[in-house]
C-alpha cells in the first residue's frame, strides 16, 4: 500500500542526515564548552509558555477530554469484544484506532497535568526521548490505520462479494505489523540522533511535553538537519497515506453513485462520511501543527503548543463519539451493550 516504499525513502535520507550529524557532534566534542553529562541529567517542561499564570485552569478541559477519552475508546473496544456482529476487519481496525489514541492520550495528558496543577516541571532525560518517541510515532501509526480504513472501505464498497477472501483476520494482522513496523523504522533513528546530540545550557523546553523541534533548541549543534528530516519524514508518511486515501475515496464514490437503491447509497455514504470526519480531523490540525513550528515565526509561541497539545488531545476524544453517533453498527452496539434490558413480559 506504499507504505514500505515511503519507508525505505526516510531511512536513506535520515541516514545521510545522520553522517552530517555525527560530523558535527564529533567537531563540537573536541571544542571546549560547559557540557554536561546529559545521561545523567533531565530536563524542566515548562507548559504552555505565557500562560503560566492560567494552568490551572486549562487543566480542566486538558482533564475532561482525557476522561471522555478514556471511556469512549475503551467503550469502543469493550463493545467490539462483546458483540459478535462487529467481529469484521472494519471494527478490528477501529479498535486499532482506538488503542492508538489512548496511547496518544496517555503518553502526554498525565505529565501535563502534573505540570498544571502540580507544578511537576521535571522529567528525566531518558524519559523525555521515551515520550518523545511513542508521540511521533503513534502518530504515524494512526495515519498508517487511517489509510487501511480507507482500503477497508474501498474493498467492502467496490469489491463486496470478495471483501471476506481479500481482507482475511491474518491479512489485518499483517496490516497492522506493516504500520507499526513503518513507524518504528521512521522514527528510531530520528530519536536517536536527537538523543544523542550534545545539550548545554538551558535544560527548560518551552513546551508542555518533549515535543522533537522544541528539544532540539537547546542542543548545542545546529539543529536544522534533524528538523528538516522530522518535516521530510512527516511529508512523505502524510502524503503517501492521504494520495492512498483520496485515491480510495475517489473509486468509493464511483462506486457509490453508480449504486441503483437509494437506501444502500445513503449507508455507504454515511460509513464513509464518519471515516472522513475522522480524516479531517487527524490530518488537518496535524500538518497545521507541524508547519506552525517549522515555518511559522509570526505565530506566538503559545499558539503553536496549544495547537500540538489540541491535536494529540481532540482526535482521541471525538474519534469514538464520531464512530458512535454516525455509524449505525456501533451505535446499535452500545445501546445493545449499555441501554436499558428488555425482559420477556
Amino acid at each position: 500500500m506504499g507504505d514500505r516504499g515511503g519507508s525505505l525513502d526516510d531511512d536513506l535520507f535520515c541516514s545521510f542526515l545522520l553522517g552530517h550529524l555525527e560530523t558535527n557532534v564529533f567537531e563540537m566534542a573536541l571544542a571546549p564548552s560547559n557540557r554536561t553529562n546529559s545521561s545523567s541529567s533531565s530536563f524542566s517542561l515548562m507548559g504552555i509558555p505565557g500562560l503560566e499564570a492560567s494552568h490551572v485552569w486549562m487543566g480542566i478541559p486538558f482533564c475532561s477530554m482525557y476522561i471522555i477519552a478514556l471511556l469512549g475508546n475503551s467503550m469502543i473496544l469493550l463493545i467490539v469484544r462483546l458483540d459478535q456482529t462487529l467481529h469484521e476487519p472494519m471494527y478490528y481496525f477501529l479498535c486499532m484506532l482506538a488503542v492508538i489514541d489512548l496511547v496518544m492520550a496517555t503518553s502526554i495528558v498525565p505529565k501535563m497535568l502534573g505540570i498544571f496543577w502540580l507544578n511537576s516541571v521535571e522529567i528525566a532525560f531518558d524519559a523525555c526521548f521515551t515520550q518523545m518517541f511513542f508521540v511521533h510515532s503513534v502518530t504515524a501509526v494512526e495515519s498508517g490505520v487511517l489509510l487501511a480504513m480507507a482500503f477497508d472501505r474501498y474493498v467492502a464498497i467496490c469489491y463486496p462479494l470478495r471483501y471476506q477472501a481479500i481482507l482475511t483476520g491474518q491479512k489485518v494482522t499483517q496490516i497492522g505489523l506493516a504500520i507499526l513496523l513503518r513507524a518504528a523504522l521512521v522514527m528510531t533513528p530520528v530519536t536517536w540522533m536527537v538523543k544523542h546530540l550534545p545539550y548545554c545550557g538551558s535544560k527548560v523546553i518551552a513546551h508542555s511535553y518533549c515535543e522533537q523541534m522544541a528539544v532540539v533548541k537547546l542542543a548545542c549543534a545546529d539543529p536544522q538537519a534533524i528538523n528538516q528530516c522530522g518535516v521530510v519524514g512527516s511529508t512523505l508518511i502524510v502524503g503517501t497515506d492521504t494520495a492512498f486515501i483520496s485515491v480510495s475515496y475517489g473509486m468509493i464514490l464511483r462506486a457509490v453513485l453508480r449504486l441503483a437503491e437509494k437506501k444502500a447509497r445513503l449507508k455507504a455514504i454515511g460509513t464513509c462520511g464518519s471515516h472522513l470526519c475522522v480524516m479531517l480531523l487527524y490530518y488537518v490540525p496535524g500538518m497545521a501543527s507541524i508547519y506552525t513550528q517549522s515555518f511559522g515565526q509570526g505565530v506566538a509561541r503559545r499558539s503553536q503548543v496549544l495547537l500540538a497539545d489540541l491535536y494529540l488531545t481532540l482526535p482521541p476524544m471525538l474519534n469514538p463519539v464520531i464512530y458512535s453517533m454516525r455509524t449505525k453498527q456501533v451505535k446499535d452496539a452500545v445501546l445493545k451493550v449499555f441501554g436499558p434490558k428488555k425482559h420477556p413480559v
